[in-house]
């Protein structure tokens, strides 16, 4: 297996999994572009398939924020429930059934919370974070920008999920490549990044 590099990066397939964090139904009409942060992180599911790089998802709160909407195409997957606004503590056994896992890919809601708090979590115990940054939102575009900023302060990778899947990908000539080619195609949907990266702003210099 390639060695990563500490710091550089890169993600490969064999040492990487992709973490799906609460996109529930109770969320649909409260978070930001959230139709468009599902889109992408069922884009990013399908990638992670083609490249059998493992996924997991979790659901806060079920009972009361209901079940993951169907169309993040989720199904084969045993949806973890929590309370904790961390994915990590639901899936210790996980992690440590991976002891070549470097990489987290990270998509869901809410950035501020169960985001920002999984990544931390995350670079606590040395893993490197990618946080799909057009795959995750906020009720609050300020709480969705201060928490993106916030965990690149402490040291996760702000990426975009095209970015992210052709790193995965390496090569042209990967046998998936033309399957993964037609997910790409079409550019991922606007989530309001423009509006939050445009101009001088601080919190990103």
């Amino acid at each position: 297996m390639a060695v990563v590099r500490p710091g550089l990066g890169r993600v490969l397939p064999t040492s990487s999994i992709l973490f799906l964090c609460d996109m529930q139904e109770k969320f649909r009409n409260h978070i930001a572009y959230f139709p468009e942060i599902v889109t992408v992180a069922a884009r990013m599911l399908k990638v992670a398939r083609l490249l059998e790089v493992p996924a997991v998802l979790t659901e806060q709160f079920p009972k009361g924020l209901g079940p993951t909407v169907p169309e993040l195409g989720a199904e084969g997957l045993r949806p973890l429930s929590k309370t904790c606004f961390s994915m990590v503590p639901v899936l210790q056994g996980e992690l440590d059934a991976r002891p070549h896992l470097q990489s987290v890919l990270l998509c869901g809601i809410e950035t501020q919370a169960c985001i920002l708090n999984t990544a931390l979590d995350l670079l606590e115990r040395g893993l490197q974070v990618h946080v799909v940054v057009d795959a995750c939102s906020s009720r609050s575009q300020v709480d969705r920008l201060v928490a993106l900023s916030r965990m690149r302060q402490s040291g996760a990778f702000l990426s975009t999920s095209e970015g992210l899947i052709l790193q995965l990908v390496g090569d042209a000539a990967h046998p998936k490549f033309k399957e993964i080619q037609k997910l790409i195609k079409e550019p991922a949907p606007d989530s309001g990044l423009l509006g939050l990266f445009q101009g001088q702003n601080p919190l990103f210099r």
